[in-house]
Parts: structure tokens; C-alpha cells; sequence
């Protein structure tokens, strides 16, 4: 990774999950993990975020909410599935009312599988969403999307 011309912000979104995936994204704003070290700032704003950070599963309620504020995020913009349910639906897939993933209603750029995902393993996906998030800002094709997603490994995080 290279000079990156601002600092990432990230937008969090909750989506129906149990807080523990939340809990650690939130563990990874602490002097502990310090996620600020790479300029991250966590914003309230779809309009100054560049990476879209999502925990848990998408259903019937959030299903439009996860859209628009995917769709008020300017381009470029990274999406980070945080945690089992984000990523496939977790144990609530076969439930009446869940969609799945997240991957079912936007693109997703980086999986974080885990329940709960770890704070290492949050900060390698976010760490690989700024490598993608270079790569998109660089690209001369700006906007079309052409990668395909990463998938973090269980116990791929930092030590």
C-alpha cells in the first residue's frame, strides 16, 4: 500500500446482528487496536465515508436501508462484510424474514468471516479494503467494478 491523498473514513451499519460483531468493530477504535493509526475515522455520513463496513444479516426491514446508503456513498467505495452473518446469513439464514448476506444486496469487496469476528482479523480486512480502495482511485476505469471479493481466512488475523 501506498499514499492514499486522504484519510479513509468508514461508515458502520449494524444489520439485525447480535452486537458482538459490533462490539469488536468498536474494540478496533480503542487505544488497544488503534484503526486510527492508518487515518480511519469512523463517520455518522454515508457522504464522507469511503468504506461501507457492515455486520450482520440483511432482512425484509434493512434491506432498503443497506441500499441507499451504499448508493449515498460517492464513488469510489469499498463494502466490508464483518463477521458470519454479513457474509452468508450465519445461523439466521434459514429464518423467514433473512435475505442471506450482504453479498445479496450490494457488492461486497472484502469478507471478514468469524462470530464474532476478531479486532486482528477486522483490521486485515480493512487493511486490505484500503488496498482496494488505492486500486479503484487509481484505475482508469474509475467506478466499474472488476475485482473479484477477498476472503479472509479463519485465523488470518494478526497475532
Amino acid at each position: 500500500m501506498t499514499y492514499l491523498s486522504k484519510s479513509p473514513w468508514i461508515l458502520h451499519y449494524d444489520a439485525t446482528s447480535c452486537n458482538g460483531c459490533d462490539i469488536e468493530v468498536l474494540a478496533c477504535l480503542t487505544p488497544m487496536y488503534d484503526v486510527e493509526r492508518f487515518g480511519i475515522i469512523n463517520t455518522g455520513n454515508p457522504k464522507h465515508a469511503d468504506i461501507f463496513v457492515i455486520t450482520g444479516s440483511v432482512n425484509e426491514q434493512n434491506r432498503e436501508v443497506v441500499r441507499n446508503l451504499y448508493e449515498q456513498i460517492p464513488n469510489p467505495k469499498v463494502v466490508v462484510a464483518v463477521g458470519i452473518c454479513a457474509t452468508s446469513g450465519g445461523v439466521f439464514r434459514e429464518c423467514y424474514n433473512v435475505a442471506g448476506g450482504i453479498d445479496k444486496i450490494i457488492p461486497v469487496d472484502v469478507y471478514v468471516p468469524g462470530c464474532a469476528a476478531r479486532p486482528e482479523s477486522i483490521i486485515d480486512g480493512i487493511v486490505v479494503a484500503l488496498g482496494i480502495l488505492e486500486k479503484k482511485r487509481n484505475s482508469p476505469h474509475f467506478g466499474i467494478q472488476e475485482q473479484k471479493p477477498v476472503e479472509l481466512q479463519q485465523g488470518e488475523g494478526a497475532q
